[in-house]
């Protein structure tokens, strides 16, 4: 589980502590079976053992046949509703939704479960208070942020803008510290720049000072830039900063007028609940004391102190929108015939560029070090049995995760709430194991 990685990403232990004591508290609220049904969109969906199926609509009945895996998935899916024999004491979400698309066709998108199922404390409301989940539902992307800063600097990276294999510094010269300077970009965006995974921002006076401390981060001990992959938001938050300075906008605006407008996605951004319309749209994570609950607001907490936007979490979105970065990845960066990312800058991003390098990942000591540029390649802790040499993506800490199969034409897209209402109460790494095994 990602204890150790969030814990860190608040600036220490005495915070992690902090954060912990209202988690998961004995004599909490216990979990009653869910009455939710599963939604259905675009495909009917076999009905589960464990779950009713909504009535297929006319148009779906007139569709060609799920897809033989539509049914293992749903079940999955359904499963994690409730405690499970490797999570007994807690529900692995509280809802799910999924999508798959093979060769550029929607064969399955479904949703179960809730979007809000608990006030603070965390509490569970009563049935006729919950929102039920929707396929267009939005949630808290989390750590997929990443992915999405990494397509920009890779945009910059094609326009000639920046050069890959150059130092951070010669773009950021307030990037300082010691053992620093040979950083590049690449290794920011392989995560191997010996930059630790957080950086602390709590108890400053602003935004200025935040940004300073991120950007004077120390290496951890021992660190040698380029040596050894560790996930490390920190690059990705001084990635944005890069992205801001380069494009004269800040990260929201650069990612709104650089991809999200060309792409046609009006379902995805930082700070929500400026533009959703419809607020039940959007997904509960958090509903501890510690911050109430969290609809609309980022969970990462860094992220929210540095104001909800940052290179490495901050953006919502929802299944639909993600899977098309999904496959303008798989087609080479193009979308409906608009190029927007060259082929060979592409080709350069989803190679291994860390083979034979040493891995440093507490939650997960037998990883491997593989990843391309912003992109976890044959990764099967997330990826199960559809990880290969040549599948990538990334996962997200609220229960998110993006997964890219070039051997299959596959985009596989789950999304989760598995933080509410609260982190410690699942590992969401089973969750999509399951999905994609179910797959495979």
């Amino acid at each position: 589980m990602d204890i150790r990685r969030r814990s860190l990403l608040g600036g220490g232990f005495a915070a992690a502590a902090a954060t912990l004591a209202g988690c998961g508290k004995a004599g909490g609220p216990s979990w009653n079976e869910p009455g939710a049904v599963p939604v259905a969109d675009q495909v009917s969906v076999a009905p589960s053992k464990t779950s009713a199926a909504i009535r297929p609509t006319p148009a779906q009945t007139r569709a060609a046949a799920p897809p033989p895996y539509a049914a293992r998935v749903q079940n999955a899916l359904t499963k994690y509703l409730k405690p499970t024999s490797d999570n007994p004491k807690h529900p692995g979400y509280a809802g799910a939704v999924a999508l798959v698309m093979v060769d550029g066709k929607t064969t399955l998108h479904t949703a179960v479960g809730h979007a809000l199922r608990y006030k603070a404390g965390p509490v569970e409301l009563p049935a006729g208070k919950r929102v039920v989940m929707k396929p267009d539902a939005i949630f808290d992307l989390a750590s997929l942020t990443k992915v999405y800063t990494a397509l920009l600097v890779l945009r910059l990276a094609d326009q000639g803008k920046i050069d890959l294999n150059a130092p951070l510094r010669k773009y950021l010269p307030e990037f300082t510290g010691t053992g620093k300077g040979t950083i590049t970009i690449a290794m920011l965006l392989a995560h191997t720049s010996a930059l630790p995974v957080g950086a602390k921002v709590t108890g400053l006076p602003d935004n200025a000072a935040r940004w300073k401390a991120v950007l004077t981060t120390p290496l951890v001990k021992g660190g040698v830039p380029g040596t050894t992959f560790r996930y490390s938001s920190v690059g990705l938050m001084l990635l944005g900063r890069l992205v801001e300075k380069l494009t004269g906008k800040s990260l929201d605006k650069a990612l709104r007028d650089n991809l999200l407008t060309p792409l046609g996605l009006k379902d995805t951004g930082f700070q929500p609940l400026k533009w959703v319309s419809d607020k039940k749209r959007l997904v509960a994570t958090d509903a501890r004391s510690s911050r109430g609950l969290l609809r609309g607001t980022v969970h990462d907490d860094v992220c929210n102190h540095l104001g909800g936007v940052a290179g490495h979490a901050g953006v919502f979105g929802t299944a639909k929108d993600v899977a098309v970065i999904g496959q303008l990845l798989l087609n080479g960066g193009t979308h409906n015939g608009r190029r927007l990312l060259s082929a060979d800058i592409l080709k350069t991003a989803l190679t291994n560029v860390n083979k034979g390098k040493k891995a440093v990942d507490a939650d997960r000591p037998g990883r491997s070090a593989d990843h391309g540029l912003g992109f976890e390649m044959n990764q099967p802790w997330f990826m199960g049995k559809l990880a290969a040499p040549t599948t990538y993506g990334h996962t997200g800490f609220t229960g998110t995760s993006l997964l890219v199969s070039p051997a299959r034409k596959t985009v596989v897209v789950l999304l989760t709430n598995r933080a509410h209402p609260n982190w410690s109460w699942s590992n969401p790494d089973t969750h999509r194991v399951a999905v994609h095994n179910a797959i495979a």
